[in-house]
């Protein structure tokens, strides 16, 4: 899961960079491993800041003083394999042809097959294991199928045409042509969220955005926005006063099917998705939460809650809302340290749970000789469950009960979000019961699947990709992604643990493994065009 961003200004004297540093304040939530901004200036040539670290970090005053051009593309990454090199840090660029940038947020599910292609057919060099740069080599491959000087819309929408047709997954992008324009698409499933704004200036000329979050472009003064659809693309020159922007459906769209982890978990709540408030789907999610804990009160007198406490932040909505429906008290009953990133994303078991007790201190005050009902987003791991609960007892809560705004998470997460691998996750192969023992809880409630999707659904939107709870996948039986996903991760822990007992590189590396150390500095170029 990643944040994008890309701003076209109209005045070209003007430099795009400051607000693309404000935007990317507004998506850090989404990617903290690393951030990158691109830009383009009037003759064409790029200009580049990325580094890992949170984006304030990044982007110092001086770096930025050196991004100039009215057009630019941001990324903050999250990463999907246990990755964190400098050199998997995005916007990704290639020179050839005309020069272009990408910022890309989701997975692609059959990178395998697309890196043979890549050096088998059209022989382009790939230098990193990001699906991202096999999906801006893919797209350059059908851009160079014209073998003009300069290329327009018709021909930049059927070369995405043409990727789309070769690329499968969740993906959400940006592109950058230098001199050109930037250009929005979205997969045809709808996986990852895009949305467009357009902003009216004093003088009646106008300024677009395109963003993962309608935040952003609130946030910014871009209004009219709306989502891309699924399978659509739009296209954005740099001079916006000779043309408008473009819009067109480029492939056919498919099963509309946002991914609803999006509401549990990762966007802003105030954020609209595809139509839906995820603060109002969030206040859903406490509501069905208290209708079936009220229904194991009812069958249980034993199940007597005290106060509901949300564990920060995501699921504080739903916690308030679950207190209220069910006409119990509602506590801050954790501190939470803003300076601690979230703890999922913390690359082994033992960081993480050092990482909750840095993050968040129980007050005694709402525990002590209390049942208390823990109110969470999700339970992944267990890793940061089982401390949060183990924190209430020594705080002296009676009974913990913990309850999840999702169902057991029991499957792999292969569309941009670094869960854990399938048997690593608490809900595999286990019960609730079973659950509950594993994180020391007393009881573990779970939302039910189909009232989570009713809290999430519209008239418009009425599916969901919902796979790490089923198995089942909105791209289909995608095994051979799946164990390629996995050694992945376990080639980088590997290299992790023998970087630690002081081993050399090539120590960590074994003889039949297909992934390679990952750089730490990217290989980049820089060009110059002379569009007009």
């Amino acid at each position: 899961m990643c944040g994008i961003l890309g701003v076209v200004l109209h005045d070209q004297r003007q430099n795009v960079a400051n607000e693309l540093f404000e935007g990317a304040m507004f998506l850090q939530h989404r990617g903290q491993d690393a951030a990158g901004i691109v830009t383009c200036g009037s003759k064409g040539r790029f200009y580049q800041c990325k580094g890992n670290g949170m984006a304030r970090d990044v982007f110092t005053q001086q770096r930025m003083e050196n991004l100039v051009g009215n057009m630019g593309i941001t990324h903050l990454r999250y990463p999907t394999a246990g990755s964190s090199a400098g050199s998997e840090a995005q916007p990704f660029y290639v020179n050839s042809p005309y020069g272009i940038s990408l910022s890309h947020n989701g997975n692609l599910v059959n990178s395998i097959e697309l890196k043979e292609y890549l050096d088998e057919v059209v022989h382009r060099h790939i230098n990193t294991d990001s699906d991202s740069e096999l999906l801006i080599n893919v797209f350059a491959a059908e851009l160079e199928k014209f073998n003009k000087s300069r290329v327009n819309n018709l021909d930049l929408f059927s070369a995405l045409t043409g990727t789309m047709n070769k690329i499968r997954g969740a993906y959400a992008c940006i592109v950058m042509l230098a001199g050109y324009g930037i250009i929005g698409f979205r997969d045809p499933n709808g996986i990852r969220p895009l949305l467009y704004g357009e902003r009216v200036n004093k003088d009646g000329t106008s300024d677009y955005m395109l963003a993962s979050e309608s935040v952003v472009l609130k946030a910014h003064g871009f209004e009219n926005f709306r989502d891309i659809k699924p399978g659509e693309a739009v296209i954005i020159k740099k001079d916006s006063s000779k043309s408008k922007p473009e819009f067109r459906q480029v492939v056919e769209p498919k099963i509309f099917a946002p991914d609803i982890f999006e509401y549990v978990y990762f966007a802003r709540p105030d954020s609209v998705m595809d139509g839906v408030s995820v603060y109002r789907s969030r206040i859903e999610m406490g509501i069905k939460l208290a209708e079936k804990i009220s229904k194991i009160m009812e069958k249980d007198p034993d199940f007597k809650i005290d106060v509901v406490i949300a564990v920060p932040d995501t699921s504080r909505t739903s916690a308030f809302q679950c207190a209220v429906s069910l006409n119990i008290p509602y506590r801050e009953g954790f501190v939470k340290n803003r300076y601690i990133g979230r703890t999922f994303i913390m690359p082994d078991q033992q960081q993480r749970r050092s990482s909750v007790r840095r993050k968040l201190n129980a007050m005694e005050s709402e525990f002590k000789d209390r049942n208390v009902l823990l109110v969470d987003d999700s339970i992944v791991r267990g890793t940061t469950s089982k401390e949060i609960v183990a924190m209430a007892r020594e705080a002296g809560a009676k009974k913990v009960y913990f309850a999840s705004c999702a169902p057991p998470i029991r499957f792999n997460h292969i569309y941009g979000i670094d869960l854990a691998d399938t048997k690593a996750l608490v809900g595999f192969e286990r019960d609730e019961e079973a659950i509950s023992k594993v994180i020391g809880a007393d009881k573990v409630v779970y939302q039910d699947l189909q009232d989570l999707v009713d809290c999430c659904k519209s008239e418009e939107l009425q599916q969901f990709e919902v796979g790490v709870f089923t198995g089942e996948y909105i791209t289909g039986i995608e095994d051979n992604y799946i164990q390629e996903l996995e050694k992945i991760r376990a080639q980088n822990q590997r290299i992790k643990d023998q970087r630690s007992r002081g081993l050399s590189i090539d120590a960590c590396i074994d003889v039949g493994d297909m992934v390679d150390v990952k750089a730490e500095v990217d290989i980049s170029m820089y060009n110059r065009g002379d569009y007009a």
